[in-house]
């Protein structure tokens, strides 16, 4: 699967020393608390909540545009307790998604329009598949492919998965190239 160019606005990306391409238009709630690992791409109205708790993004992973990744909580009798989001490396989140998962793997594809419910774990190698709602605490073994509304296994993954994600996150970011000024 070969992608084509995506052309960006220089101005509008922010590139850090590490190679991470964050749009301006993206919000970063509570920065200090957001560690990109380095080539990664957070393209525009994107909303990353550090500011609830810690959030890591391994190497490699694209954040599409208008998707709200944000940590999961847990209501307790004296109120409620945010726990961090850890996503692993070469990890593709299409647009318009809603992530609130306590932990998403390395390798995984999360497509268009998905809600991920809070407190989900998506173990490495999975794909969402688009429009796919997880209920919360839902957990998504490793070759598998949820689909649906709620999300169910409806298929498997070859095991060469995590060659496929590490081709395409990586040609992604290649591709992924400002516009000439």
């Amino acid at each position: 699967m070969e992608l084509g160019t995506i052309n960006y606005s220089k101005p509008e990306y922010i590139e850090t020393a590490s190679g991470n391409k964050v749009s301006r238009q993206s919000v970063l709630c509570g920065s200090q608390n957001i560690v990109l690992n380095g080539k990664t791409i957070i393209q525009s109205d994107c909303i990353v909540r550090g500011d609830l708790a810690n959030v890591r993004i391994g190497r490699h992973c694209i954040i599409s545009k208008r998707t709200v990744i944000r940590p999961p909580f847990k209501k307790f009798s004296k109120g409620v307790a945010f726990f961090p989001l850890h996503i692993g490396d070469h990890v593709f989140i299409d647009e318009d998604s809603v992530v609130n998962a306590a932990q998403i793997g390395s390798y995984v594809y999360i497509g268009k329009n998905c809600v991920i419910g809070r407190r989900c774990v998506l173990k490495d190698c999975c794909k969402i598949a688009d429009n796919t709602v997880l209920p919360p605490e839902t957990v998504v073994p490793t070759f598998t492919i949820y689909s649906g509304s709620p999300g169910m296994c409806t298929g498997e993954l070859p095991e060469c998965t995590q060659d496929l994600m590490i081709d395409y996150s990586k040609s992604y970011y290649q591709n992924f190239i400002p516009l000439p000024t």
